[in-house]
């Protein structure tokens, strides 16, 4: 197995830009917590792709394994192949995936990219296989890691789009309210912005009952896909 992360992290070297490191630089506003070996995410994501096959017939163990050592390496792009191979073997996911997930969160995250991959589709995915881990979304609401709290929405934006924990939603929206951290303002207002294409009118009726003292940065994530009369009035003073 040691093989393959080798020819990996090969393969990743050989397609390396510097170019995309320095041009990534207006992405990141913590730019000193992201190393990178500097390649288009299309790229990574056929890299992703292309190795799975390699292990999609390996236990769970065997592939969680891979993915923490890949994690272990605090390069990004190697953070998103074990996002994606966590997500590639998700038929397997079991209730006690929760905690390995939840490490990862905790150890690993470090930008909006990382966060946003894993949360988006592996961890969404366990969340709408396993909704009872919805009191662990919750939880990191509170947590003293941003990415935690940006996590706990995040992980909510394809279930949200589906029409899906409508309830949980607006519980985490009213917990990460009155965040400071503008990463965390943009991920809950993402989630309400996905809850909009089922739930219009609620999601507008959350903003406007909480307009007074909600983020601006969350109320225009929020309110984006909203039919315009609706947007205007949203925006008012």
């Amino acid at each position: 197995m040691d093989n393959i992360l080798e020819s990996i992290r090969q393969e990743l070297n050989r397609i390396a830009d510097p170019l995309i490191v320095e041009g990534s630089k207006r992405y990141f506003k913590e730019n000193e917590t992201v190393r990178m070996y500097g390649i288009k995410t299309t790229q990574v994501v056929q890299l992703s792709k292309t190795t799975y096959k390699m292990i999609s017939d390996k236990p769970k163990n065997v592939v969680f394994g891979l993915c923490e050592e890949l994690w272990q390496s605090g390069m990004m792009e190697e953070g998103v192949i074990a996002s994606n191979w966590a997500y590639y073997h998700r038929k397997f996911f079991e209730p006690g995936d929760i905690h390995l997930f939840e490490r990862w969160v905790f150890s690993y995250l470090s930008n909006w990219a990382l966060c946003d991959t894993l949360c988006n589709h592996a961890i969404g995915t366990f969340v709408e296989m396993y909704p009872e881990y919805l009191s662990t979304l919750k939880k990191w609401t509170q947590s003293d890691n941003r990415w935690a709290r940006r996590a706990a929405a995040v992980s909510l934006i394809i279930p949200a789009k589906r029409g899906l924990f409508q309830d949980d939603i607006f519980e985490i929206a009213t917990l990460l309210l009155h965040d400071n951290e503008d990463i965390v303002q943009k991920g809950y207002g993402w989630m309400l912005k996905a809850a909009s294409h089922k739930h219009c009118e609620d999601v507008f009726n959350f903003v406007i009952s909480n307009k007074s003292t909600m983020p601006r940065t969350s109320l225009r994530y929020a309110i984006e896909k909203l039919p315009e009369a609706l947007k205007k009035e949203a925006m008012k003073k």
